[in-house]
């Protein structure tokens, strides 16, 4: 069943692949295109992409990303390109560590340090996926949700995430997408809209921008409360990814996510990366905002002094 949508639509300019890939500046330094973003503010996962290939751009002896760790120090402006600073911070046979700066004008607004490592044989165990392997079922599910909420259309996360490079199919579309209180865990089907066959070090930069789309709502969930509410005031803190494996963004990938806390206005989610024959190809980690405003934060002061 094919479902990407909006492909066609797309000029080779506004392809993801090319949006993520910087352009050569001077030595050490990368130019970055502004992309697809949710509001006026620089979109974490674009930053987190872009980054890396500038990192791995500079790679010259076969060595590929296996981790990254990042800081979202300040908020960047989406209709401004990024120019990213890479420093060399060691190499030897196998590894290499870089630490790459994100600059719009005068202001730093992102830190990351990357460590790639040569591919080599080693022991191998991994979880298994929680859930099913059926993405034919989840997109049943949704098009069941779609048909069943007559408002679903109009959602506006919905309609936004229809414009996006990425694709999305939730297992539970009414915890994704709804505003009711659930479990801090959730899963959904991502995959590239249009395929790049993209080389392994684009895929995991395709991979690093996809693991941003939505994964803060996990803490959010159990609250009732959801990104851009008047409730909250949300953004991501920091963010770190670990590949297993080089993925094929081009084929769907389930994203199984959670919360294991949420407090003192901050939150943390954790989640593994699928592939559709039940690999795990990554792990991703992030701490985000989550602080309480207006009646939220009422409430919450009434708890207190309550208990």
């Amino acid at each position: 069943m094919e479902h990407r949508v909006r492909a066609s639509e797309e000029t080779e300019e506004e392809r993801l692949e090319v949006i993520l890939r910087p352009v050569a500046n001077a030595a050490d330094t990368w130019i970055g295109a502004p992309g697809p973003a949710m509001g006026p503010r620089l979109f974490g996962g674009q930053a987190v992409a872009q980054a890396l290939m500038a990192a791995s751009l500079e790679e010259d002896a076969g060595r590929l990303a296996h981790s990254l760790h990042c800081y979202f120090l300040k908020p960047g402006m989406a209709d401004e390109p990024v120019e990213y600073r890479v420093a060399h911070l060691t190499a030897g046979r196998s590894f290499a560590a870089r630490r790459v700066e994100a600059w719009q004008g005068q202001l730093c607004i992102f830190s990351m340090i990357a460590s790639f490592h040569r591919p080599e044989p080693g022991f191998r165990h991994a979880v298994e996926c929680p859930y099913p392997l059926d993405i034919e079922g989840a997109l049943a599910t949704l098009d069941g949700w779609r048909e069943s909420d007559d408002d679903s259309g109009q959602h506006p996360l919905v309609r936004r995430l229809q414009q996006r490079p990425i694709e999305i199919v939730p297992l539970d579309p009414s915890a994704v997408f709804g505003g009711s209180a659930h479990e801090p865990r959730a899963a959904w089907w991502m995959r590239l809209r249009r395929p790049a066959q993209a080389d392994p070090a684009m895929q995991r930069a395709l991979l690093a921008y996809a693991s941003d789309m939505l994964f803060m709502r996990n803490a959010m969930l159990p609250h009732g409360i959801r990104p851009g509410s008047r409730k909250v005031q949300a953004t991501s803190l920091d963010h770190a990814l670990w590949f297993h494996e080089t993925p094929d963004f081009d084929r769907w990938h389930l994203f199984v996510s959670e919360s294991p806390w949420a407090g003192g206005a901050r939150g943390l989610s954790r989640g593994h990366f699928f592939a559709e024959d039940g690999r795990m190809v990554a792990t991703a980690q992030q701490e985000n905002l989550m602080r309480p405003l207006g009646e939220a934060l009422e409430r919450l002061a009434e708890q207190e002094q309550g208990a």
